[in-house]
């Protein structure tokens, strides 16, 4: 066990106390019924402000985010902290969207955001575009959860495959059977782990360490020693725009994403969503922390476990600072709750990919006249298999390729923006004319994705977020982020293919929703008397 032997003892034991609860959750709220993705893909839409707070924030806050940033800072330094303002932002700007949103979706019986825009604007190929790109952003999402969990198993010196592969097969069993009311329960217990243990480790940890001005102290000597001109404890002139496009590129992709709707969509009414977006930025406040362990493993002189490959795995680097500055029973827990972290997203992310499936694929191509229970039949299954999908993605691919596709995801997921985001509000887009939108940002984001090296891991394309300006023709060693350009393209095209598909007077699709059905609340006759089961 390389005395690791309590840390796995605790570790193993939460673990199959939070399964456990994900196989009691079928009992929880017990529906008379739960073959119908109303109650097994949205949990009845019934969740009220307390279990919201905890579904949504970890639906968002994931393992992989408890990993990656801290060692982002730990490598970058200052440019790891566009975490913490694009999860300020994102809030404000989603406060009114996702009432919307929720609405109409309660009205109209919608459990996914392909059925919205399916619905607004009448084309089953805009809403199969927007389903699709769901689908592939969410399946490496759902991968690097796997990332989180093997680096908590690498620092106990565990190595091999298979322990992912039991932990994969008890959290498809448990979500096959219980559905979103599991993550919904084990969200408790999760959160209020990772709150313990952040909050402990920004006490204990810089007392130890001599304080807060040792360890900025630390880091800074470390970046000024290293050649790479962006890295630092302070943003430079060459990655400021990159800070800046970053996180607010981020803020619009992060409710874009098919598993947050299915967070909000659950709830059981307006008022939740509201309170929810005004409260959950206090997670922003966890993450800011989580942040700061990457300077706290300068300072602590933590190395990285060396992978298979002979390279460090900078994925490990928080792990390992828990078990050098912790004693084995509490890095027990930080491990736990790391390992129990990536399971509430990842069942959350399967649920929403296979919802977006069975609505707006099987529903929509193979089956029109599905029943409620062959709905949730066909979700149920497809979950399963977009579970071993992930696992595969671990198995077959070197994981940074999962790091990379889910930079590429981030990319895809902004070009919805136009149809769901924009199409809350305003139905002025032809159809023709966001598909054609969509496919130029798609296209663009492509291009500066591959036209983007990494010098650090030897990558010559897809190395990162970060596009150079001067691959625009422009004088600046300045970098922006290329999701954000790509949806700039997007925005232009989706103009200019509308005002050309008008023109031609090219036939658009009729509107299945009113501006009635935007402010309807659980109280307005409309929802009361729905039965959401027949709906869509």
């Amino acid at each position: 066990m390389n005395g690791h032997t309590t840390e796995l003892v605790i570790f193993t034991l939460l673990f199959l106390v939070v399964s456990g609860m994900g196989f009691v959750a079928a009992r929880w709220r017990r529906p008379k019924d739960i073959e119908s993705l109303h109650e097994w893909g949205l949990g009845g839409r019934n969740f009220g402000s307390w279990i919201t707070w905890f579904l949504v924030g970890g639906d968002l806050y994931t393992a992989y985010t408890f990993v990656a940033v801290p060692a982002l800072v730990f490598g970058a330094g200052a440019l790891g902290f566009y975490a913490l303002p694009y999860t300020v932002v994102v809030y404000p700007l989603v406060f009114l969207v996702l009432a919307r949103m929720w609405s109409v979706s309660h009205v109209h019986g919608f459990v996914t955001p392909a059925d919205f825009v399916r619905a607004r604007f009448g084309s089953p190929t805009l809403a199969l575009v927007i389903a699709l790109t769901g689908l592939v952003a969410t399946m490496p999402y759902i991968a690097l959860q796997l990332v989180g969990i093997e680096a908590v198993l690498k620092a106990m010196g565990i190595t091999g495959h298979l322990p992912i592969i039991i932990a994969f097969a008890i959290l498809a069993a448990y979500t096959y059977q219980s559905g979103l009311r599991a993550p919904a329960l084990i969200a408790f217990v999760k959160d209020t782990l990772i709150y313990i243990v952040i909050l402990a480790a920004v006490i204990y940890i810089p007392a130890k360490l001599g304080g807060w001005g040792t360890i900025f102290d630390a880091a800074k000597a470390k970046f000024d020693a290293t050649p790479a001109p962006a890295d630092g404890i302070t943003l430079t002139a060459a990655n400021q725009l990159q800070y800046i496009t970053l996180a607010f590129g981020s803020a619009l992709a992060l409710f874009l994403y098919p598993h947050s709707l299915t967070g909000v969509l659950a709830s059981k009414n307006r008022g939740v969503i509201k309170r929810n977006m005004a409260a959950l930025p206090a997670y922003s406040f966890l993450l800011g922390l989580i942040a700061l362990l990457g300077f706290m493993a300068i300072a602590a002189g933590t190395k990285p476990v060396i992978g298979a490959t002979g390279k460090p795995d900078t994925n490990t680097i928080i792990p390992r600072l828990f078990d050098q500055m912790f004693p084995d029973w509490f890095t027990g827990i930080a491990y736990a709750a790391v390992g129990i972290g990536a399971l509430v997203p990842a069942a959350i992310m399967s649920i929403a990919a296979a919802n977006l499936f069975t609505r707006n694929i099987y529903r929509e191509y193979i089956n029109k006249q599905a029943t409620d229970a062959q709905e949730a039949k066909v979700s149920k299954l497809v979950s399963l298999v977009v579970k071993v999908g992930a696992v595969l993605c671990i198995l077959l691919l070197d994981p940074q390729f999962s790091i990379d596709l889910q930079l590429i995801g981030g990319v895809i997921m902004l070009q919805t923006l136009p149809a769901v985001g924009l199409g809350l509000y305003t139905r002025w887009f032809h159809r023709g004319g966001l598909i054609t939108g969509w496919a130029a940002g798609l296209a663009a984001g492509m291009w500066m994705l591959y036209l983007i090296p990494n010098p650090a891991n030897g990558k010559a394309h897809f190395g990162g977020s970060a596009f150079a300006l001067k691959n625009l023709g422009l004088d600046t060693p300045m970098t922006v982020y290329a999701g954000f350009l790509a949806l700039a393209v997007n925005l232009v095209v989706s103009v200019l293919a509308t005002l050309a598909f008008r023109a031609a007077k090219v036939a658009e699709g009729e509107d299945a929703t009113s501006r009635d059905d935007y402010f309807a609340d659980e109280g307005d006759p409309k929802v009361k008397d729905l039965d959401l089961s027949a709906a869509h």
